[in-house]
């Protein structure tokens, strides 16, 4: 346990970022799944939806430093091409 003052500070805030980070990436793990049954189901309208929401929730994630800029576009671009093969 900490002593120092600024020390029991970083804990905190530390608590509250990680819980923060294991929210939106739960969350991203939710959207991807609903994409993959998506797909798996054949129905592309549905599959367009999530792609897109599956996008934006991505990079925000980068943009937050949740995740990493370059896994995000990676991500993105793995889903693009399952959805334009499945199509």
């Amino acid at each position: 346990m900490a002593n120092i003052k600024s020390a029991k500070k970083r804990i905190l805030v530390i608590n509250k970022k990680s819980a923060r980070n294991r929210r939106i990436k739960s969350h991203l793990k939710a959207i991807l799944k609903n994409f993959d049954a998506a797909i798996a189901s054949g129905d592309m309208d549905t599959a367009k939806e999530k792609l897109t929401l599956a996008e934006k929730k991505l990079m925000q994630a980068a943009a937050k430093h949740t995740i990493h800029k370059n896994a995000a576009s990676r991500k993105v671009s793995r889903l693009t091409k399952r959805f334009n093969k499945a199509q």
